[in-house]
């Protein structure tokens, strides 16, 4: 089958090779140009059609496939998961019309396995900042490791002294907290198919997206999980079997009430990881309030978010498990954790959510 379009050989070995996948003539032209201007990614193919673009990969590699949604035959969110598999590796970047801040698609795509989105304007429209929006996308793709700002303790102290929880024999945690970034969406959805419908502990999640995100977000994990899913506010309380998100506007911590149980608290507070929400001050929270009777879990993301929260945990007693690094999108921040040696665990998310199931320590 022909390719639409260019075919290009990269002139530097070190170059991060791109897939370009557009219907449209002239974004494809728009996004060959601003690639070919930087210094390390170069196009190896611009395509028309997902059919296209399998027929490439299926004899040629790339690190990169910038994909749009809306095209002739085989949608990009229909193609996305085979593109993932003959991709081998190579990071979805959709750049769409379709993925505004918010829209439903954009959340489907990260859930489905993209590693990021962005929105691409209309024809005839002012690019603005399009340009170096996607450098900075692809940057920040190929170096994950590099934090989005200072990495400062966003706690200033350990705590030593979890209030006393009931404890059921032969069950060691009381919640699960999980924290995630670029990639996570797929990890979590992974990793909460993973876990029974009667599984009954709270599970709070930190997903870095925007606010707009968060209801269809919520509604989508409620659907993965089967179980009620509610994005917090201030003073939600922990309740079994229910699934509590971040909002993307605030940190959630945890504060212990009167009668033994346990409410949201929301934080604008700025975060030593500079991340809103920040994972880091959910985990220091929960590991005062629960101690050693709670589950850390950080999936796949850039920078080093939840590493100093999961310290706490740690010192706590409470137990900490992060994403491998060959099911990451970007081991940024599960890297983070398990250099710091605080890992009591390092595996898939479907592997994950069925150690989270059981309620032991791996």
């Amino acid at each position: 089958m022909a390719l639409a379009a260019h075919t290009f050989v990269p002139p530097e070995t070190g170059s991060a090779r791109v897939l370009i996948v557009d219907d449209s003539a002239v974004a494809r032209a728009v996004m060959e140009r601003i690639v070919a201007a930087t210094d390390r990614f170069v196009v190896a193919a611009s395509v028309s059609t997902a059919t296209g673009a399998l027929a490439f990969l299926a004899h040629n590699r790339v690190q990169f496939i910038l994909l749009d949604i809306e095209m002739p035959g085989i949608d990009g969110i229909t193609a996305l998961p085979d593109l993932i598999a003959a991709g081998q590796g190579a990071r979805v970047l959709i750049v769409s019309g379709q993925a505004s801040e918010g829209a439903s698609t954009t959340v489907q795509a990260l859930a489905l396995g993209a590693a990021d989105t962005l929105f691409k304007p209309a024809s005839g429209e002012r690019l603005g900042g399009f340009g170096a929006a996607l450098v900075d996308k692809l940057v920040r793709l190929a170096d994950p490791a590099v934090p989005r700002a200072s990495a400062a303790a966003t706690v200033s102290r350990v705590p030593t002294v979890a209030p006393s929880r009931p404890v059921v024999v032969g069950e060691e945690f009381d919640v699960v907290a999980i924290g995630a970034s670029t990639g996570g969406i797929h990890a979590l959805s992974q990793l909460l198919r993973a876990i029974p419908s009667e599984f009954r502990l709270p599970i709070l999640v930190t997903q870095h997206l925007p606010a707009s995100f968060m209801p269809y977000f919520a509604a989508q994990l409620a659907v993965i999980a089967s179980r009620p899913c509610d994005v917090a506010a201030d003073h939600t309380r922990l309740r079994p079997g229910r699934i509590v998100v971040a909002p993307g506007d605030a940190h959630m911590r945890c504060v212990a009430l009167p009668d033994g149980g346990a409410a949201i608290r929301l934080s604008g507070d700025p975060s030593g990881s500079g991340c809103m929400p920040s994972v880091d001050p959910m985990f220091a929270s929960l590991a005062s309030v629960f101690g050693s009777r709670m589950l850390a879990i950080v999936l796949s993301g850039m920078g080093r978010d939840g590493a100093d929260g999961a310290g706490y945990v740690h010192r706590a007693g409470g137990c900490v498990v992060v994403q491998d690094q060959a099911s990451s999108v970007v081991w940024g921040m599960p890297g983070a954790v398990a250099d710091t040696g605080c890992a009591d665990a390092i595996l898939s998310p479907a592997a994950i959510g069925r150690l989270a199931a059981t309620r032991q320590r791996p």
